[in-house]
């Protein structure tokens, strides 16, 4: 148990750690220690007691870091979109572009990373599957599409689906395979984390499609930023949600014995989903679609969450009376 010396007023100062020999007494040339002083403290608690308010203080950090990303996403998008308007400023459009398109998304990763307590540690990995997880699947789902539909182009919006959510697996997959990080929830994290790149990359892509063609249209430019980058959680973000976390399920010990059935049935239901999403423009059907995408990772992460408290509760040593 570590204790700190306090000498008494008028006492010489001892040096950082110095601890009395035994037998030690004061120098009667020094004053009378006044009644009551106390001369050790235990450091230890307070050490413990500062190491409790700062996981405490991280906690609360991890747990409502998506909101207040959320809020501060929605009013900045809302000032920036103000001041462009207002003052005609084309060259704040890429500032627009980069909030509306990666507020919510992140917003969501936030959401999946603070309420999974395995994927704490991993905030270097989730950060590298983001940009990994952008640049490299949006650019084989570019390519690969390109060359399925000029050869295939009666796949149609089947092909995008499949091709898009296989793009998304491939920075999650290399690190399933490589880095054996196999823990539970891991994987719904990761796919969330990829899924949020791949989106806001490619709304970042329609934007500045959309200000082109519009010819430089603000308002068509804030529709589509709106509409792609509020119902991004129901598209992107879930399918490679619920993929992912297939996936991490196949290296759990003991394997699952329907290990397979599950991922590729996980698999086909994001790819139904992206093409059903892609297939049609009307609201309703893309209504029910977000609402299966968003129930689907809402009960995956309450579900991870779960398990991951239940294996916590499980692995923890008995008390000892």
């Amino acid at each position: 148990m570590a204790k700190t010396f306090h000498p008494a007023p008028g006492w010489p100062q001892p040096s950082a750690g110095w601890q009395p020999p035994v037998g030690w007494q004061p120098s009667p040339e020094w004053p009378a220690a006044p009644l009551g002083w106390v001369f050790w403290t235990d450091t230890s608690l307070h050490e413990e007691g500062t190491a409790a308010a700062t996981d405490m203080r991280r906690s609360v950090a991890l747990r409502f870091g998506w909101l207040i990303t959320l809020i501060v996403g929605v009013v900045a998008y809302l000032v920036v979109l103000y001041v462009m308007v207002g003052t005609s400023n084309i060259l704040m459009f890429p500032s627009l572009l980069l909030i509306g398109s990666v507020t919510v998304p992140m917003s969501v990763l936030l959401l999946a990373y603070g309420t999974e307590e395995y994927a704490t540690g991993h905030g270097g990995l989730v950060t590298l599957t983001v940009i990994a997880g952008a640049v490299i699947g949006t650019t084989t789902a570019a390519f690969v599409e390109y060359s399925t539909l000029k050869t295939l182009p009666w796949l149609g919006m089947i092909a995008v689906g499949l091709i898009e959510e296989a793009a998304k697996l491939i920075v999650p997959l290399v690190i399933f395979l490589t880095m054996r990080k196999h823990s539970p929830g891991l994987g719904l994290v990761l796919g969330v984390a990829s899924g949020a790149g791949f989106a806001a990359l490619e709304t970042m892509g329609y934007g500045l499609a959309e200000l082109i063609v519009s010819q430089g249209n603000l308002a068509a430019v804030d529709t589509t930023l709106l509409m792609r980058g509020i119902l991004s959680p129901a598209g992107h973000v879930a399918w490679s949600g619920l993929t992912c976390a297939a996936l991490w399920r196949m290296g759990e010990i003991p394997p699952p014995t329907n290990r397979w059935p599950v991922f590729l049935g996980a698999y086909l239901l994001a790819a139904g989903l992206h093409a059903a999403w892609d297939g049609t423009t009307a609201l309703i059907p893309h209504l029910l679609v977000a609402v299966i995408s968003v129930a689907v990772l809402l009960t995956l992460v309450a579900t991870q969450s779960r398990r991951t408290h239940r294996a916590g509760v499980l692995a923890a040593p008995a008390r000892q009376d």
